[in-house]
């Protein structure tokens, strides 16, 4: 590992306490309504609920202290967001798209037999932004769990210039979170069936994300 490595991942423990406090602390503030979340608050039916990479910080903030799951890439980066999301009451599966990927799979399907949720960005952690990769189809049709596809969006804002244009609210800002009607994956789905559910849900979470936007005032 060269020292440049070494430096960064040995800053991991002294930033995420910093990132914790500042999602907390911005989620605070928020003016939040929330939208279409009461028949999947209590339900017994495990949940994958699901939105854009780029938009996963205010259902950060309404999921946390759930015990709710959530899958990290085993990277640095990964490791940045483990420590954040496990103070913020979430459970984590380590995993990323490549190795790994089948291993974590499998894990969040065992988990989701549990009757657990899993909270899941399906075009994370690497892209292409806005396009629905398989893994969750896999998760839903191996456990029998609902997607929800989710759209949010917030008044004042920030976006950063990366490959998903994350947004981060401003302190005190109006915004909303926007929960969509379930979809499920047939146990024994064909390719040709799953590929007509991803397309659905990529569509449901664009809708869900434009519905978000224009509440807020966005075009």
């Amino acid at each position: 590992m060269s020292r440049f490595k070494a430096w960064r991942r040995s800053l991991i423990p002294k930033l995420a306490p910093l990132v914790y406090f500042l999602v907390r602390q911005i989620g605070r503030t928020l003016k939040l309504e929330v939208k279409g979340w009461e028949p999947y608050k209590n339900s017994d039916r495990p949940m994958i609920f699901s939105s854009w990479h780029g938009r996963s910080f205010i259902g950060s903030i309404l999921f946390r202290n759930r015990g709710y799951w959530v899958l990290v890439s085993n990277s640095r980066d990964g490791e940045m967001q483990h420590r954040i999301f496990s103070r913020l009451g979430y459970r984590t599966i380590r995993g990323s798209t490549g190795r790994e990927g089948v291993r974590a799979a499998l894990e969040a399907i065992r988990v989701l037999k549990t009757g657990a949720n899993i909270a899941l960005t399906p075009d994370g952690p690497r892209g292409p932004s806005q396009i629905v990769q398989e893994g969750i189809l896999m998760m839903a049709m191996k456990s029998g769990a609902l997607i929800v596809p989710m759209g949010t969006s917030a008044k004042r804002r920030w976006i950063i210039n990366s490959w998903d244009r994350y947004m981060i609210p401003k302190p005190f800002s109006e915004a909303v979170i926007i929960f969509g009607d379930p979809i499920s994956v047939p146990p024994g789905a064909t390719k040709e069936e799953q590929e007509v559910i991803r397309l659905r849900l990529q569509d449901s979470l664009n809708a869900m994300e434009l519905e978000a936007e224009r509440l807020m005032g966005h075009a």
